[in-house]
C-alpha cells in the first residue's frame, strides 16, 4: 500500500474534480437541526465554495437553497446562523419568501416576457438524521446509503438527547486530504499527541474500515476526556465521543491548499452549573486538534516542493488512510 502522490494535494485541477465529484455530489453535515427551529431561522455556509443555506419556512418546513440570487448571482444571506422574515438580495433588492419564491423586483421595470414565478431560488436536497442536518447540492444517492455503517454504529448512542452548546471554527494552510489522512490513523499519536498517547493503551489501538466509515478505538489507561472511540464518515465529517457528550466536525476545503474545520460540541448537561466542565472538555479537545496543524502544514509544503515521492503505508495503522485514498480516486476518476 502506498500513499497518494503529491499532485493530489497540490494540483488545482484535482481540487476542481473533488469539488464536483465529492463535495457537491454528497450529503454534507451542517449541524444540528435545532439551529433552524423556528420560521425564518436559517443557517448559511459554504461547501467547497458553493454557497448554500437551510431555512425554516413559514409553514414550519425545512428547506435548503443555493445562497445565490437568481438575478445576477449575489449572495443573499450572510454566513452563519440568523433569522429573517424575507430573503432580500443586498445587491438590487430582489425579495424572496421563506419558501424561495420570488415576490418583488423593485425598480426592475415592465417586461412582458418576465414572470417572477419562473425565477425561484435553486432548491437543493435536505435531510435530517437523528437530529443532524444534512444538505446535498446534487443528490446522487440517498442519505442512508451514504451514511452506511454509521447508522448501526450509533444505534445505541443517545445522540438526539445531547444539546449543542458550543461551536469552533479553525482554518489552516493544508489540503483537506492531509488533515483527513491524519484523522483516520492513530500512527501519529505517539509523536504528535503525547498527553493523548499517555492516556491510552496504545498497543491495543485499533483502526477498522467499514462501509463509508473508519472506526478507531483504544482502551483508556487513565483520565482522558475522550471515551475511546473516534469515527470518520465519507466524505468529510467526524464524530468523537467523550463522557456526557460528543463533537462533530466538517472538514471543508477553501482551496487546494487551505482548509477549515467546523466543530460542534454537544453535551447531556447544558446547564449553567456544568459550564466549567464543558469548557474544560472543549479546551482539551481543541488542544489535541491544533497539535495536528503544524505537521499538516509542513507536509503540504513538502508535497508542493517536489521533494516527496509516495511512501509505504502501514497495513496495521494506516488501513483507514488507504481506504479513504482509494475511495477518493475511484470517485474523482468518474469525472
Amino acid at each position: 500500500m502506498q500513499n497518494l502522490g503529491p499532485a493530489y494535494y497540490t494540483d488545482s485541477k484535482v481540487y476542481e474534480q473533488e469539488r464536483r465529484a465529492v463535495f457537491w455530489n454528497s450529503w454534507q453535515l451542517l449541524g444540528p437541526a435545532s439551529l433552524v427551529d423556528s420560521p425564518g431561522d436559517y443557517l448559511a455556509t459554504e461547501i467547497a465554495g458553493a454557497k448554500v443555506f437551510a431555512i425554516r419556512d413559514h409553514l414550519g418546513a425545512l428547506r435548503a437553497f443555493r445562497n445565490v440570487c437568481r438575478h445576477r448571482g449575489a449572495r443573499l444571506l450572510p454566513e452563519g446562523k440568523g433569522r429573517c422574515k424575507k430573503i432580500r438580495c443586498p445587491f438590487h433588492g430582489w425579495v424572496y419568501d421563506l419558501a424561495g419564491v420570488l415576490q418583488r423586483t423593485p425598480w426592475f421595470g415592465n417586461d412582458p416576457d418576465f414572470d417572477r414565478h419562473n425565477w425561484p431560488l435553486g432548491e437543493i436536497g435536505l435531510e435530517v438524521w437523528r437530529g443532524l442536518l444534512f444538505v446535498s447540492v446534487h443528490e446522487s444517492q440517498t442519505l442512508d446509503v451514504q451514511l452506511g455503517d454509521v447508522i448501526g454504529e450509533l444505534a445505541a448512542e443517545p445522540i438526539e438527547t445531547y444539546t449543542l452548546t458550543d461551536q469552533r471554527h479553525l482554518v489552516f494552510d493544508a489540503n483537506w486530504k492531509i488533515y483527513t489522512d491524519n484523522f483516520v490513523e492513530g500512527y501519529h499519536i505517539p509523536g504528535i499527541h503525547p498527553e493523548f498517547f499517555a492516556a491510552v493503551d496504545y498497543q491495543y489501538f485499533e483502526t477498522t474500515v467499514h462501509n463509508n466509515m473508519v472506526r478507531m478505538t483504544a482502551p483508556l489507561r487513565k483520565d482522558l476526556f475522550y471515551r475511546g472511540k473516534w469515527l470518520w464518515m465519507w466524505p468529510n465529517w467526524t464524530l468523537s465521543f467523550f463522557d456526557g457528550g460528543m463533537n462533530t466536525s466538517r472538514i471543508n476545503p477553501l482551496g487546494h491548499g487551505r482548509t477549515e474545520l467546523l466543530y460542534h460540541f454537544y453535551f447531556a448537561d447544558a446547564s449553567d452549573a456544568g459550564a466549567a466542565l464543558r469548557e474544560e472538555v472543549i479546551t482539551r479537545n481543541m488542544a489535541v486538534i491544533e497539535e495536528d496543524f503544524e505537521v499538516c502544514c509542513e507536509t503540504q509544503k513538502n508535497y508542493a516542493s517536489g521533494g516527496y515521492t509516495p511512501g509505504v503505508l502501514s497495513a496495521h495503522h494506516e488501513r483507514g488512510v488507504y481506504w479513504f485514498q482509494e475511495k477518493l480516486k475511484e470517485v474523482i476518476d468518474r469525472v
